[in-house]
């Protein structure tokens, strides 16, 4: 009896919490889709249907709308994690799973799949009260998850430094105009406002009210793809991302981890046709609010990948149009490109939505900068002669360029949504690729610089070779793994080479054929032609590079960039010193593995770099200084005018301080000096760091102009050069010999300025007493700071 009664209280209990539910039910507004859920606006919550337990679906959060500033780097648009997910029933409770794909076993064997899923962790995403179950569907309240700061934006305002901030549920709610429900896809979107106390300038220079911070977050469930995608191996030659995992199934004698590409999911309609249209092409859709003329230049560049597509035989496969008005960019069913605004210019990006089961892109997601086409139109008015002596509307030249570069901009990031990396080797080869970092190429035509070719057109021959490998559909009975490899080894006899971002940073990088930025097959011979423009520049430079009615100090950041415009050719020409050349070699592709730079390329590379440290090519000449007057009200210095030590007064020393202090750290970074020693070591006529300093200490610190100009701006840049040396003497991760021959260096230096009574000659020896009686308090001495360069015209971050 006893029993029947908690039966029935059971019941009648089960009963009572579906009758509380079922008999609001009809107040609150249904949505009807991939999952059906309903709205309580009474509450502000909403209540999710469960029909499937255990069924598998992803789960994607992001910002819908964001913070405006590069510095914290919380975008409108920004996606987030993208996870596998599943509801399991646990007691009164539904939790939601994120299984651990990171560690499979695929095997039939169910235990060893047991055995692998309970070795490694996963993850509980949200436990949820059941509300009501009835037929086997379950109403759990789903508002606590969606609520949550998923996306980390407290986290991510103070790791920048901008101040502690907390979720504030009082001013949070649901945003219901991009709330949706569809048949495969279900999106939330919610206002988060966080409260705290701003510390950083960042977060104070975007916020209408600093204390309290409002953004948009979003939440997607999203239906599974079916399971006839058919995953590519991955080549570390094919410049395609890298997806894996491990497999515990795979044999002892077979690698565990497992590597595919990442892709969409492309197929020709008739596999064993030359030329045939796509079972269902790519499709990608501009930011309807997107301006004109960027949107046509935007639309026009995108559509360059087609021509990759058709090389392989497929037809108008790769389409690019106006994203719908009624759409939203961050529904699942739209690979969309973002026109992003911030306060200060910044990267833009190539993200994408990815099965984290397979590797399939399901949508790319493209953010770019909306400042960066205005940088790339300073650089061409600063190295415009005279552009408006005449008119102040004669800006068609410069705006052709910045359009061109928006060109380039717009497929190089559209190329990582589609699965391609970086490619910084391309630029050596008459601009291969729309993967590379493209700095503008100029021509100078007497005293006049030519843009006519700043930036290539078209999708660049290594990217016809990287769509070729990834989605080439292939005929039937054809081995795909041979074709693959034929693919790679075409590509490399024709001379296209692949080195991606790890090797081609300037500061410890080596690769002497790839760089950020740079141009042309030899970087140091283009680093001599960019400084020849520059010099042209800086002598056409006048009054008539700003617009009638704009204050004269205006000037100073429009000849920024022209005044830095060698930075990025140098930190190409930087990597050739104890520079390597190599390949990803696979064995068996007969491609050499690696080989030292010849030492007498390296001595054209030191030869080159050193003139960047001279005074009589470094100095702004006297006769352009009084371009540069003390700031005029309303009109203050920005993050991308130059810095210095004089107050209010255009600082020209500072100025050539900060240019050097850019080549030696890359010259005398710690990496590069170790290096040094060893090919020293290897070949006794290779270049070595003792050779590198002796250039270096005879092209600076005893070098003297009898111009007191000329002689004050070498002396800041001197003083730069003595600083770079001591840091490799005390330098911890560095072969001893690095240590022992800046050690060596600067008693040679303090024996020859004690012989000299001058104030210079008394300082450098001060300061290196100083450094060798009290080594552990050595500080980092900072130049004035280089105004804001890269991105010039794009930087990329892809996941």
């Amino acid at each position: 009896m006893k029993h029947i009664s908690i039966f029935l209280l059971l019941i009648t209990y089960s009963l009572s919490i579906n009758a509380q539910f079922t008999s609001k039910k009809n107040d609150f507004k249904k949505y009807s889709g991939y999952f059906s859920f309903y709205y309580d606006d009474k509450k502000d919550k909403v209540y999710l249907e469960v029909e499937e337990l255990e069924k598998e679906f992803l789960y994607v959060n992001s910002l819908s709308s964001g913070i405006g500033s590069n510095d914290i780097g919380l975008d409108r648009g920004q996606l987030g994690k993208t996870r596998v997910v599943f509801f399991k029933k646990a007691g009164n409770k539904l939790v939601l799973v994120q299984p651990n794909l990171k560690y499979r076993a695929l095997t039939n064997n169910v235990l060893e799949k047991q055995s692998v899923e309970q070795a490694f962790a996963k993850s509980i995403l949200g436990g949820f009260k059941i509300e009501e179950e009835k037929e086997g569907k379950y109403i759990i309240d789903i508002t606590p998850l969606l609520m949550q700061d998923t996306h980390g934006v407290a986290a991510k305002l103070k790791n920048s430094a901008q101040g502690s901030y907390s979720l504030d549920a009082s001013k949070s709610a649901f945003n219901l105009e991009r709330t949706k429900a569809f048949p495969k896809n279900i999106e939330f979107d919610v206002f988060l406002t966080f409260k705290g106390t701003a510390k950083g300038r960042y977060i104070s220079s975007v916020t209408p009210t600093s204390s309290l911070v409002t953004v948009a977050q979003h939440h997607s469930f999203i239906e599974l793809p079916d399971d006839n995608y058919k995953k590519r191996s991955y080549h570390p030659q094919s410049g395609s991302f890298m997806f894996s995992y491990y497999d515990y199934a795979t044999p002892v004698q077979k690698d565990i981890q497992k590597r595919f590409i990442t892709r969409h999911r492309l197929e020709k309609k008739n596999p064993n046709a030359a030329i045939s249209e796509a079972v269902e092409p790519i499709v990608y859709y501009l930011d309807n609010g997107t301006p004109e003329p960027v949107r046509s230049a935007l639309l026009e560049g995108g559509r360059w990948w087609n021509q990759a597509f058709e090389a392989i035989g497929y037809k108008n496969a790769f389409q690019l149009k106006i994203l719908p008005a009624d759409a939203d960019p961050m529904d699942v069913r739209y690979n969309v490109i973002q026109w992003v605004h911030r306060s200060t210019r910044g990267w833009s990006y190539g993200a994408s939505v990815t099965d984290p089961r397979t590797g399939e892109i399901i949508k790319g997601h493209v953010s770019l900068g909306s400042l960066r086409i205005r940088q790339d139109f300073l650089i061409a008015q600063a190295l415009t002669n005279k552009p408006f002596a005449k008119s102040d509307d004669n800006y068609n030249k410069m705006l052709e360029l910045a359009l061109a570069r928006i060109r380039q901009l717009s497929a190089h990031e559209i190329g990582h949504t589609l699965g391609f990396a970086h490619n910084f080797a391309a630029s050596t080869n008459n601009r291969a690729s729309v993967m590379d970092y493209p700095h503008p190429q100029f021509k100078l035509k007497g005293k006049n610089i030519d843009f006519s070719s700043a930036y290539a057109e078209g999708i660049g021959e290594w990217d016809k070779y990287t769509v070729a490998y990834s989605y080439s559909d292939f005929k039937d009975g054809v081995d795909e793994e041979k074709e693959l490899k034929k693919n790679i080894e075409k590509a490399y006899k024709e001379g296209y080479r692949f080195i991606s971002d790890r090797d081609a940073r300037a500061s410890g990088g080596a690769h002497a054929y790839a760089h950020l930025w740079d141009n042309g097959g030899n970087a140091t011979e283009e680093l001599n032609k960019v400084l020849k423009i520059r010099a042209v520049g800086i002598s056409n430079f006048s009054i008539d590079n700003i617009k009638e009615g704009q204050p004269n100090s205006v000037l100073e950041d429009v000849f920024a960039p022209l005044y830095f415009f060698h930075r990025y050719q140098t930190e190409a020409v930087t990597k050739l010193i104890a520079g390597l050349d190599y390949n990803y070699a696979v064995k068996g592709d007969g491609q050499f593995t690696v080989k030292t730079v010849s030492s007498k390329e390296q001595q054209y590379a030191l030869d080159a770099l050193l003139k960047t440290l001279k005074a009589e090519q470094i100095a702004i000449p006297k006769n352009k200084l009084p371009l540069f007057p003390p700031r005029a009200l309303g009109y203050g210095s920005s993050r991308e005018s130059f810095s210095g030590k004089t107050g209010i007064s255009f600082d020209a020393l500072s100025a050539a301080e900060t240019a050097a202090d850019m080549t030696l750290s890359f010259l005398l970074h710690p990496q590069r000096a170790s290096r040094l020693i060893q090919q020293k070591s290897l070949d006794s006529k290779q270049l070595g760091l003792q050779d590198v300093l002796n250039q270096l200490v005879n092209t600076t610190l005893n070098y003297n102009y009898k111009d007191s100009y000329l002689n004050g701006v070498q002396q800041n840049i001197n003083f730069r050069a003595l600083y770079y040396i001591t840091k490799l003497a005390l330098s911890k991760n560095v072969h001893p010999q690095v240590n022992a021959i800046a050690n060596f260096k600067l008693n040679e230096l303090k024996n020859k300025y004690n012989a000299v009574s001058t104030p210079y000659a008394l300082e450098i020896v001060t300061r290196i007493n100083y450094y060798q009686k009290h080594p552990e308090l050595f500080k980092v001495v900072t130049s004035p700071k280089i105004p804001d360069g890269s991105p010039i015209g794009m930087e990329c971050l892809s996941n």
